[in-house]
Formats: structure tokens, C-alpha cells, sequence
């Protein structure tokens, strides 16, 4: 619940995606991509350790799969529902796929590329901004982050 009211779906998806992550040893970060429609058309958590990939971010992973399935590279008027603010490379490649909305649960000072850091969408450079929203189940995420990183201390 957020504010009294419960979390859509897509975010609600997107928090368990991010509880599977870390089951497996992976930070807590899963991502959901609705089409216009508000249907889900793909998902991700984050799978670097157990494919030895680095780039292997929830939302990279859910912005190809949602390309793959909707058989374009341009994902206009979808949004992006994920657990954590997106780092840089994540953001870049937000912009690059043209997605309407982001919508994350809980801010990264350290790594996030939005509204910390390099905050990738007020750059000239950037050609493509999404509409952004933060704090969508924060408290779930920050708790999820807390726990996974204690428990690896």
C-alpha cells in the first residue's frame, strides 16, 4: 500500500520480481513494462551474477523483452515500472527505446542515474525524456534493499 491506497499491479509485479533477485543472490530490482493499454508485456530482475553479465539490469532485460515482443525498437507509450531509480546505463537505454512513462519505487543516491547522479533526462544530449515518477512503493523496495544488504554483512 501507498498513501493508503494499494500499488497497480505492474509495481506490484515488479517488487516480487525483485524478492525472486535476491533469492537468487541478486540485488533486489525487478522490472515490469505495460503497453499503452496497461497490459503487461514484459519482465525482468536483475541476472548479473547468475549470467555473468554486467549489463544484465532488470530494465535492460525488460526493455528487450519487451522489443522482442512487440517487434519494435521504439516502445512508445509504454511505461516502465521498476523497483529501484535506474542507474545511468539503464536510463540511456530508457531514452533510446523512446519509453513514455517510468514509473520506480525507491530512489539509489549512491548508483541511480535519474534523479541522483548523472540524472541522464536533463542532459542536452538526451534526446528522449520520459514523464518520470518516483516513490511508487518505496517503502517495500527500501526494505527489500535493506535486508538483502545486511544480510550480506
Amino acid at each position: 500500500m501507498t498513501g493508503g491506497f494499494p500499488l497497480p499491479e505492474p509495481m506490484r509485479r515488479a517488487l516480487a520480481l525483485a524478492d525472486e533477485a535476491a533469492a537468487d543472490g541478486e540485488v533486489p530490482v525487478g522490472a515490469v513494462i505495460t503497453d499503452p493499454a496497461g497490459t503487461i508485456v514484459a519482465e525482468a530482475r536483475n541476472a548479473m551474477r547468475g549470467g555473468s553479465d554486467p549489463t544484465a539490469h532488470a530494465e535492460m532485460l525488460a526493455i528487450r523483452r519487451a522489443g522482442e515482443a512487440l517487434a519494435t525498437s521504439r516502445l512508445d507509450g509504454c511505461t516502465l515500472w521498476v523497483s529501484l531509480e535506474p542507474c545511468a546505463m539503464c536510463a540511456g537505454a530508457i531514452a533510446l527505446a523512446r519509453i513514455d512513462k517510468l514509473v520506480f519505487a525507491a530512489e539509489d543516491p549512491k548508483g541511480g542515474g535519474v534523479v541522483h547522479g548523472a540524472k541522464v533526462f536533463t542532459q542536452s544530449t538526451c534526446h528522449h525524456r520520459p514523464e518520470v515518477m518516483g516513490g511508487l512503493g518505496e517503502a517495500e523496495a527500501a526494505r527489500q534493499l535493506r535486508d538483502f544488504f545486511a544480510a550480506r554483512r
